[in-house]
């Protein structure tokens, strides 16, 4: 894979820079009054957009969700052109066991998968954002607009 195709590793290198998510990640936790009740902002893992739909990826090592994320999840796919794959499995070896489709508002039951089926869902659901655009192509900017 390269940057021609999208390819965008992480560039952090934890034996030299220390651990990411001491030194990257914000500390969301610190916004926690900010909010009503016991709401929260959620970490989401991956996102991407093709022609106006969203596609969210969660990574669990395990097969729950949290009920703010469920109901994040939830409300984002009813009221946006969005899908979320949860995804059970190993992040650091990119082994899949399950995945959990949410869309317009459900979430499917869990699947077995593997990571060449989860490589097929994506590229199914980026063919199927292309052939439904959620934004008329006229009000997408031009790429000579976006560089402005």
């Amino acid at each position: 894979m390269s940057s021609a195709n999208g390819c965008n590793p992480m560039r952090w290198d934890c034996a030299t820079q220390g651990c990411f998510n001491l030194k990257k990640r914000p500390k969301i936790e610190r916004f926690a009054d900010c909010l009503p009740g016991r709401i929260a902002f959620s970490d989401i893992d991956a996102i991407v957009e093709v022609s106006g739909n969203l596609l969210l990826l969660e990574w669990k090592d395990h097969p729950h969700i949290s009920t703010g994320q469920r109901i994040l999840f939830q409300r984002l796919t009813r009221l946006c052109p969005a899908a979320v794959l949860v995804v059970e499995g190993d992040a650091e070896h990119m082994e899949i066991v399950a995945v959990t489709t949410v869309w317009q508002g459900a979430f499917l039951a869990a699947e077995k998968d593997d990571f060449e089926g989860l490589r097929t869902r994506i590229k199914q659901w980026a063919g199927w954002a292309l052939q439904h655009p959620a934004v008329p192509k006229a009000q997408f900017p031009s790429n000579e607009e976006q560089t402005q």
